[in-house]
């Protein structure tokens, strides 16, 4: 502060120079004992007297001087007080009122901080919704899956096979099983990123209103002034607090809480994208992969008709041939009763010409030719009867070859109705988009 001028001091004026001197005889006094200490009861001298008036007048002078000075330090105390109190009102009114742009500052940071922070907030538990209708989407197609698996169980051998079909469906469910895990973490990861946001916006809540509640008190502050009518004396408030920060640490503090809400404002909006890549790519497998199985299951329905239209133009042709085999084995036994006919015929006449007497039983030449007859009936008899033994072990194997493509038929059948009355039909229900599914 500037200091001001000293007033000039007041000119010392002298005193008279003509002193008289009272000559000082020697009067006899008279003592009145203790009472009258103090006091003289014999008269002064003329020169006592004009030096007791000379000293009167210099202490007069003195202290009506030393009045003057004071007065004159008292003013300067007073203007020099004046101004300094009102230099340091206005330093403090400036003071605060710098601090009050600081608190402002800062409670429009953190308040736009904690309105990002919330609509971030938002934004990831919608993306958490998401990801749990997903989660409930797949649990169609998993029991889709499920049940495909379990009705081809019930397909019978040869058809029992792990087959293409089969794969993919193990490979589908396989999938789906890691979906729903991956689904399942992601979501616990977005229930931790929502409580952590919460966390820190509460954080810069906190901040947030102390810094509205102390710019309150210091534009009450700053509005203070000698002619309030609020004002008071507390001589106890004038002392720092042990637990007081400094402007450093106030500072660090509130950007601290900024830079850790940004911090988790850039950690959830990481994880959104995060979890929209999830759930597309989630999506486009599971289509890829239900169009695989939907592809496996129509190639092996067209394998199996295949199949089933040879196995039944087989099962036609065996159903001739036994058809012919029947016919044939009938004509062998026609066949094998007209020979045992001819044999009896010609075994009769031999017979009756064993009976000729004497020298009529010759060898001529109807014995030679029934015998060759005989013979020869013989022959063709065990021959038809080898071949009926062998037609009839023929149509044995054709039947057991009619029941086998009969029974073969049936299988296929049953997988065809399996593959395509039993699977294919529930996988209509299969949700083709996830994403679509995660916005219902």
């Amino acid at each position: 502060l500037p200091e001001e001028p000293v007033p000039p001091a007041v000119p010392s004026c002298p005193l008279p120079g003509k002193i008289c001197h009272v000559a000082r005889e020697g009067r006899p006094g008279s003592c009145c004992g203790m009472a009258m200490a103090g006091f003289r009861t014999s008269k002064y001298q003329l020169p006592e007297w004009h030096r007791r008036n000379a000293r009167v007048f210099n202490q007069a002078y003195t202290v009506g001087e030393e009045a003057q000075r004071g007065r004159a330090e008292a003013r300067h105390l007073r203007r020099h007080a004046a101004a300094c109190a009102q230099r340091a009102q206005q330093h403090s009114k400036s003071t605060l009122g710098q601090r009050l742009q600081d608190i402002h500052f800062w409670r429009v940071e953190l308040q736009k901080e904690i309105m990002e922070l919330d609509a971030e907030t938002n934004l990831l538990a919608a993306q958490k919704l998401r990801l749990e209708r997903a989660l409930d989407a797949t649990e169609v197609p998993y029991g889709v899956v499920t049940d495909n698996l379990q009705c081809r169980e019930r397909r019978q051998p040869p058809d029992l096979v792990i087959d293409e079909v089969e794969r993919q469906l193990l490979k589908e469910a396989d999938l789906i099983r890691n979906i729903r895990d991956l689904l399942k973490r992601t979501i616990i990861q977005a229930t931790n990123q929502i409580r952590s946001n919460r966390i820190q916006k509460e954080f810069c809540e906190l901040d947030w209103s102390d810094k509205v509640e102390t710019y309150h008190i210091d534009d009450k502050c700053v509005g203070y002034n000698n002619d309030s009518t609020d004002i008071q004396s507390h001589p106890s408030s004038v002392k720092f607090e042990e637990n007081a920060s400094t402007p450093k640490t106030w500072a660090r503090f509130s950007h601290d809480n900024i830079y850790s809400a940004e911090q988790e404002k850039l950690a959830s909006v990481q994880l959104r994208s995060l979890i929209q890549n999830i759930i597309h790519d989630a999506s486009e497998d599971l289509r890829l992969q239900r169009a695989a199985v939907n592809e496996a299951f129509h190639n092996h329905c067209r394998e199996l008709d295949d199949a089933k239209l040879k196995l039944e133009q087989h099962l036609e042709q065996t159903l001739k041939e036994i058809g012919e085999e029947e016919a044939n084995i009938v004509a062998l036994k026609q066949a094998i009763r007209d020979k045992e006919t001819y044999l009896k015929v010609a075994q009769t006449r031999l017979y009756d010409r064993s009976f000729r007497p004497n020298i009529e039983l010759c060898k001529d030449e109807p014995q030679f030719r029934l015998v060759s007859e005989v013979e020869e009936l013989t022959v063709f008899l065990e021959a038809l009867k080898r071949k009926l033994m062998e037609s009839e072990q023929c149509l044995k194997n054709l039947e057991e070859t009619r029941m086998k493509l009969e029974k073969e038929i049936a299988v296929k059948a049953n997988s065809i109705f399996i593959d395509r009355e039993k699977c294919m039909p529930f996988r209509i229900h299969y949700p083709v988009d996830l994403e679509v599914a995660s916005y219902k």
